[in-house]
This record gives C-alpha cells, sequence and structure tokens, in this order.
C-alpha cells in the first residue's frame, strides 16, 4: 500500500506540475507572453491597477476561460472513467466504450436540432449520457451474461446505435448552421468555450468530484464484489446508481460544453493505478489531476501546432491509442 507521506508528496508535485502548465498555456499563443507578462497582468488586475487592455483581454477574456476548461473536462472525464472502472470492475470500461460519450453527443446534436439554448443542450446530453449507460449495462443482464466481454461488447452496440441516430440527425439539420454545430460536438474543440461556458460546467463537476471522493471507501468494497459489499450493510443498488448518475453527468458536462473527446476516460484511469494504486481514495484526486494536465496539454498543442486548429478528438486519439498500446504490453511483460 502507497505511504500517505509517498502519496503527499505526489500530489503535491502533481499538483505544481498542473500549475506549470496552466501558466505555460497562458504564455503560448498566436500572440506569445512571457511568464512575467502574465503575472504582472494577474497582479495589476487584483490590485485593482490598469493592465495593457490588449494583454488582459487576451489573458482573462480568451485564453484564461479556455485553460481552466481544459483543466475540469480533463478532470471530468478522467473521474467518469475512474468511477465506471471501479463500479464495474472492469478496466476497459470507459464513458466511450460504454456509449456513454455518444448518448451524450446524441442529445446535444438533438438539442442543436431544436434550437435548444446552452442549458437546454447540457440537458438533453445529461439525459442521452444516462440513456445510453442504462441501455450497455441492461444488456448483459437481459442476456444472462454479466462478464466484462459483454459489458463492453453491450457498449459497442449502443455506441454504434447512437451514433447512427446521430447520422440521421445531421441529415435532418440546416447544412449552414446546425450541421456546422454538430460536427464541432463531434470533432471536439473549445475554441469558443467563454467564461458563462465554463461557469455552467464548474458546479456539477465539482460536485460530482466532491460525491465521488466522499463515496470513495465504499467503491473500494464494491471493488471486491456485490456479496462482500451487501455483507458490510452497503446498498449496491443506491450506491451504483449515485455512481452512474455522477460519471454521466461529469461526461455530459464535459461534451456539452468541449464536444467528443476519446482516449482520456480509458487510458488516464490506468496511470493513475500506476502512480497511487488502486484505493479509490488517492485514486480519484490523482485521476482529477492527471487528466486534466493531460487534457491541457492537448488543447495547448491543438492551438499552436499548425496554423489551422486541430480537433481535439483527432490529437487524444493519436495521443492515447499509443499510450493504452503501452499500457498494453506493460501488463504482458508482467504477466510473462
Amino acid at each position: 500500500m502507497l505511504e500517505r507521506k509517498k502519496y503527499i508528496r505526489i500530489v503535491i508535485g502533481l499538483g505544481v506540475t498542473l500549475g506549470v502548465l496552466i501558466v505555460a498555456a497562458l504564455c503560448m499563443g498566436r500572440f506569445s507572453m512571457n511568464p512575467s507578462d502574465v503575472m504582472e497582468v494577474f497582479t495589476a488586475k487584483l490590485s485593482g491597477g490598469t493592465p495593457d487592455e490588449s494583454m488582459e483581454t487576451i489573458v482573462f477574456k480568451i485564453r484564461l476561460p479556455r485553460v481552466l476548461a481544459a483543466v475540469l473536462i480533463g478532470a471530468a472525464l478522467s473521474l467518469s472513467g475512474t468511477a465506471y472502472q471501479s463500479t464495474f470492475r472492469n478496466p476497459l470500461i470507459s464513458p466511450d466504450l460504454l456509449g456513454v460519450s455518444s448518448g451524450a453527443s446524441l442529445g446535444a446534436a438533438l438539442a442543436i436540432l431544436l434550437g435548444g439554448s446552452l442549458q437546454i443542450t447540457q440537458g438533453f446530453a445529461f439525459v442521452g449520457g444516462i440513456i445510453a449507460v442504462l441501455l450497455a449495462t441492461s444488456m448483459p443482464k437481459l442476456l444472462r451474461n454479466s462478464s466484462n466481454m459483454t459489458l463492453v461488447l453491450s457498449g459497442i452496440i449502443v455506441t454504434g446505435f447512437m451514433d447512427a441516430l446521430i447520422g440521421v440527425i445531421k441529415l435532418l439539420s440546416r447544412e449552414q448552421d446546425q450541421l456546422a454545430s454538430i460536427v464541432f460536438w463531434q470533432m471536439g474543440s473549445l475554441s469558443h468555450v467563454n467564461t458563462a461556458q465554463l461557469l455552467s460546467i464548474l458546479a456539477p463537476i465539482l460536485v460530482c468530484l466532491v460525491v465521488l471522493f466522499v463515496l470513495s471507501w465504499r467503491l473500494n468494497i464494491l471493488s471486491f464484489g456485490e456479496q462482500e459489499a451487501q455483507t458490510v450493510g452497503i446498498n449496491v443498488t443506491l450506491l451504483r446508481g449515485i455512481i452512474i448518475v455522477c460519471a454521466s453527468l461529469l461526461t455530459a458536462s464535459a461534451v456539452s460544453v468541449s464536444g467528443t473527446i476519446r482516449w482520456i476516460g480509458l487510458i488516464i484511469p490506468h496511470f493513475g493505478r500506476l502512480i497511487c494504486g488502486s484505493d479509490n481514495t488517492k485514486l480519484i484526486p490523482t485521476a482529477a489531476l492527471l487528466g486534466g494536465a493531460f487534457m491541457l496539454v492537448i488543447d495547448t498543442l491543438a492551438r499552436t501546432m499548425t496554423s489551422i486548429e486541430i480537433p481535439l478528438s483527432i490529437l487524444s486519439g493519436l495521443v492515447g491509442a499509443p499510450l493504452f498500446a503501452w499500457l498494453l504490453f506493460r501488463q504482458k511483460a508482467k504477466v510473462l
């Protein structure tokens, strides 16, 4: 078991790394800035001074909302994957493979087709994610086969069905505005994030983070099996329902702002376990910090690598797939 002092050092190290990445992301862009310039703008703003107007606009209205949104979304997707994997005792489960991301995207696409506001889009995304996870988890019960592979295959079936429905919505949408918005959700981007959107996802993500952390020790017991959890007096149905709602809300909140971003919810929990083990009381904070840092790096690369911004789903796949392959090879080497 990981010692408490060592774990505290790990969390502090991850926190400092995330802070450095935030400062670096604020400095990088088409208009480059030095860290001292960024700190000067913050100092002037906090002290009531008058910072340079153009630099203030770049930092506070353009880059800071996007940087904070990237951290929140990365943490949300990582926490969602961690919660699903621990609840279903399946290391292959993620918001993507379970169909939650596709279901949330379907809800967002339907809201866009109906001309809904941001709040309505988030609500539809949440409902779509919940429906998807309910469908995926109900199939193994109907088939009377609760193996890990059956759950994964159920998620693939739900994902394919949701993607087909999104295709229907694309055909019905107006090419000038609605279709472009739907494609934006599927490709993933933070280019249009503003302060209002950031604040709209802040509360649900923080609440779900607190709830999952409070229930983390119960998650540890649940990961040993339902019978063991019932033996110590845990209401398995209620606990699993709360965790699924929290994980789906995290995914829906992220998707409603950034669109579909794959791989994060699958690979980050595994790297968290490599660092601090399977204890959810330690894994949940670690996964949140790792996910926030990973997403921030991906988003910074997406907007600075080329003159044209790269969709986040492309970069996350280019980075995430090799990382997951490395994890598989590492696990195979351990077995051998």
